[in-house]
């Protein structure tokens, strides 16, 4: 979350919020005034554990939706920064892309878009102990996630100047501006 450079007026989109860890994390470096936060989820398990987490934060709120589909915001809503975590590598990758353009609709102009996923590897060059979890646990569609270069495809999109932090040689965090 330090990576992403939080402003204290910034507004933030977080897609795939589940129970309002992030979030929380968030709203730390936001301004009760000014800043503000949207988590989008679909489950109203992870929306009652997102409202219990985030009740102290009054310019957080959450909103029951599917990230794939047209988001239920005010047209004129912007964000300056959309952050998604472990969400996109669950999708067929047509519905990435959907939720791509959808973030790029919603984002100010050099807005960032912040990817806290799977980096690119590949699987038969993982250790044994990493490889079988994944594969015991895993979606089938982040066997296909893992494979591609979301630089491109992110590029294609219309976003640029990418920026990368890699954890334990297995997930990235990506930054792409609009």
């Amino acid at each position: 979350i330090e990576m992403m450079r939080i402003s204290p007026q910034d507004k933030i989109l977080d897609l795939g919020a589940g129970t309002g860890r992030n979030a929380c994390l968030m709203m730390k470096y936001l301004s009760g005034d000014r800043g503000e936060l949207v988590g989008i989820d679909i489950c109203d398990d992870m929306i009652s554990q997102f409202q219990k987490r985030c009740r102290n934060f009054h310019s957080a709120e959450i909103i029951k939706a599917r990230v794939d589909q047209p988001l239920p915001l005010k047209s004129t809503k912007k964000f300056d920064k959309v952050f998604i975590s472990f969400v996109l590598h669950g999708f067929p990758q047509e519905v990435r892309e959907k939720v791509i353009n959808r973030v790029f609709e919603v984002l100010k102009e050099d807005g960032f878009f912040f990817v806290l996923d799977y980096n690119e590897f590949s699987l038969s060059k993982m250790p044994f102990y990493a490889r079988i979890p994944f594969k015991l646990i895993e979606c089938p569609y982040a066997f296909d996630f893992i494979k591609r270069d979301w630089r491109e495809i992110l590029a294609k999109t219309g976003f640029k100047d990418f920026e990368q932090y890699v954890f334990f040689d297995y997930i990235r965090l990506l930054k792409a501006q609009k």
